[in-house]
């Protein structure tokens, strides 16, 4: 059941997790608790809710990121934590056959990439959770056709255990449904993932949705 989380209106985000049905993006309570200092909050559980600082520099040190990871992308390239640091990127999790919600979301990511054309600081990554048969090939086909640029937008592959591990630990990706699924199940979504420079979550979007979308795109400005 996909459940949709309601955050500060500064943000205008959405969070909607599993299914294959489009959700609308929502409104949020008052954003009185946003100090004008930090321009977006940061997100450290599955429970999303918003953690606000007065400066870059009062996020404690430990504060929840994506953590190390290696991974191989569609032109047979080695991704790791360290491609992300320093710059801004936008995670998401698909497979390449996908018929229902990946459609969408890839046009919408799609468009991402065209928003953010001659952005060097902005990194698109798409995890793919059906690695057993989303190979190297098929991810450089699957780029083909969808128009990727394959220096800024990383559709990668690997082990199943690394992917889900960082799905449902790292990106709370299978969380926010009310029922944690088990370890080896995971259910892909229709969220796209805000990181800054140091690999912590400032964003949650709906994939499926325009606005939310358009949301991210403010945002990715926001924090540049």
């Amino acid at each position: 059941m996909t459940r949709l989380l309601l955050l500060p209106t500064l943000l205008a985000m959405t969070v909607a997790v599993s299914g294959c049905q489009p959700e609308a993006a929502s409104a949020s309570p008052g954003e009185a608790d946003a100090p004008a200092s930090v321009p977006l909050p940061f997100y450290a559980d599955e429970t999303f809710t918003p953690h606000w600082f007065e400066t870059e520099a009062d996020v404690p040190a430990t504060f929840h990121a994506i953590p190390a990871f290696a991974l191989t992308d569609q032109q047979g390239r080695t991704v790791t934590e360290a491609d992300l640091d320093g710059s801004l990127t936008v995670a998401n999790f698909f497979f390449t056959s996908c018929p229902g919600i990946c459609p969408m979301a890839t046009a919408n990511m799609k468009r991402v990439q065209e928003a953010t054309a001659g952005m060097d600081d902005v990194i698109l990554l798409s995890h793919s959770v059906t690695p057993e048969t989303d190979s190297v090939a098929t991810l450089a086909a699957f780029a083909d056709r969808m128009g990727v640029v394959a220096e800024r937008w990383h559709l990668v592959t690997g082990p199943r255990e690394t992917i889900y591990a960082l799905g449902k630990g790292a990106y709370f990706a299978d969380e926010d449904r009310g029922e944690p699924s088990p370890g080896e199940v995971f259910t892909h979504t229709e969220s796209f993932y805000l990181l800054d420079g140091q690999r912590r979550i400032r964003g949650i979007y709906n994939g499926m949705n325009t606005t939310a979308v358009t949301q991210l795109l403010a945002d990715i400005e926001a924090l540049r």
